[in-house]
């Protein structure tokens, strides 16, 4: 937790942009695994309750009342019972105070406050709701049915969520820097893991369990697999086999939740046939001339497209495409080797408050998502960078078998695409290099104070000297 000045900041800061009306912000509740008692999903509180309040103890609901200036953190005491089984906790009274909020009620107030704005016609400012108790909670105190909460959800808090929580701040950079950090152990674990004869389960149990060592949590579940043409391809028990790439997408989520999220792709012998060297390369500057063409005023979506028609040079070279690179990179040609974006904005959460739509998050009245061309259509970010944003790097090369006999069957893109030779990649995989990137003043720069192994010949090296 920060310091309970940095949640009165952001508080005002929301009244400020939302102006009027009552905002209530939901935390999240414990999960049963199948029943209650017998025990509950990992506890992970919603981000932005933990945004504006930083509390981590379920069944909290924030409420600000804007006109009135008066917050109130809503909550039930735990009882004897809870106090025997699972300790005692503060109470909600000292917990709102831990976060300069003066007031604290029971859960049934909640009720009450709601129809009491209600009655006089005031303005409820809730976000969208992604889990269903919640969803039922928004319908017992609106009377709003889950199917409609997405529409009726207020796009004036939406914004100013989405304004605040973009740009970082220099303890939430600090706080990612810590994430960065466990991430480096995590990736440099897998590297000195892999080799042939073991499972993708026990190296990605190994990788996930650094994060719980060091007092964090995955980010997200480690993807790890040798079929690196699936874009999250979780681990199996499969035994990773000589001259197979593997790759590992994994991430740490710090105790005050901020993440990180980097992709290394790994040769299961320790070292890259030249046919893999070859994607590899290509992969591996795609990454780098994201780097270089990064910055504050840039639309994202002009990184991505420049990408794009790098890569499809690349592949031209080796025989894999051809025709004019604009006009392929316009007709979505690339995306038979890239189908998705180039990266997503990263903070709290991994793919950042995508809980309140990425045409919100990651676009805007200037740049606006394109819903209808396949690759293209994953595009999660597109609007100018900023400096404080936090984006990720990652681009790919897949070779897809269902995609590559799908676009061969109906002809589409065939006048850009070598399908015969595109066919003999079918058994490849995929490659794909991922880092945290830092907008800056006048660039960007990799989050985390070691860097990951990400070159060939460092990846090689790195393998070469750490098997354990």
């Amino acid at each position: 937790m920060f310091s309970k000045e940095t949640y009165i900041s952001r508080r005002q800061e929301l009244k400020k942009l939302v102006k009027s009306g009552v905002i209530i912000l939901f935390g999240n509740n414990n999960s049963p695994c199948n029943f209650p008692n017998n025990g509950y999903y990992p506890f992970r509180q919603d981000s932005t309750f933990l945004y504006y309040f930083g509390l981590q103890r379920d069944g909290l609901v924030g409420v600000i009342d804007i006109d009135n200036d008066i917050e109130t953190l809503i909550g039930d005491d735990i009882d004897l019972v809870d106090i025997v089984w699972y300790g005692s906790v503060d109470s909600v009274h000292d917990l709102a105070a831990q976060v300069g909020v003066h007031n604290s009620a029971p859960m049934k107030t909640l009720k009450t406050i709601c129809n009491d704005a209600m009655s006089k016609k005031r303005k409820i400012h809730f976000l969208p709701p992604y889990r269903y108790d919640i969803k039922l909670q928004v319908f017992d105190l609106l009377g709003i049915h889950p199917n409609q909460q997405k529409e009726e959800a207020s796009m004036d808090l939406i914004k100013a969520v989405v304004k605040m929580r973009s740009t970082k701040t220099q303890e939430e950079i600090e706080e990612l820097e810590r994430a960065a950090v466990i991430g480096y152990k995590m990736h440099t674990t897998a590297m000195k893991l892999v080799r042939p004869g073991v499972t993708e389960k026990y190296v990605a149990g190994q990788v996930s369990g650094i994060a719980h060592s060091y007092g964090a949590m995955v980010s997200f579940p480690t993807i790890f697999s040798q079929h690196g043409e699936i874009q999250h391809g979780y681990p199996s028990m499969n035994v990773l086999e000589e001259g197979r790439l593997a790759l590992c997408d994994a991430g740490a989520e710090t105790m005050n939740n901020y993440c990180s999220d980097n992709t290394r792709t790994m040769p299961v012998s320790g070292k890259f046939s030249q046919r893999q060297l070859e994607i590899y390369s290509i992969v591996e500057e795609c990454h780098d001339h994201a780097l270089d063409v990064a910055k504050p005023g840039v639309k994202w979506a002009d990184v991505h497209f420049s990408v794009c028609r790098l890569l499809f040079d690349r592949m031209k070279e080796l025989g894999l495409a051809k025709g004019d690179t604009e006009e392929a990179v316009k007709a979505g040609a690339h995306a038979m080797f890239l189908p998705h974006g180039l990266g997503h904005m990263m903070g709290m959460d991994v793919h950042d408050m995508e809980n309140l739509d990425q045409i919100n998050v990651g676009f805007d009245e200037e740049v606006r998502p394109n819903l209808e061309q396949f690759g293209t259509n994953c595009l999660r970010m597109g609007r100018r960078l900023q400096e404080g944003f936090v984006v990720t790097d990652e681009p790919g090369v897949y070779f897809i078998p269902a995609l590559i006999d799908d676009w061969k069957a109906s002809g589409h893109c065939a006048e850009f695409l070598n399908f015969d030779k595109i066919e003999t990649y079918k058994d490849f995989g995929g490659i794909r290099i991922e880092d945290d990137v830092l907008v800056t003043k006048d660039g960007c720069r990799f989050l985390g104070k070691d860097r990951i192994p990400y070159h060939p010949k460092d990846v090689e090296e790195f393998m070469a000297a750490n098997k354990e």
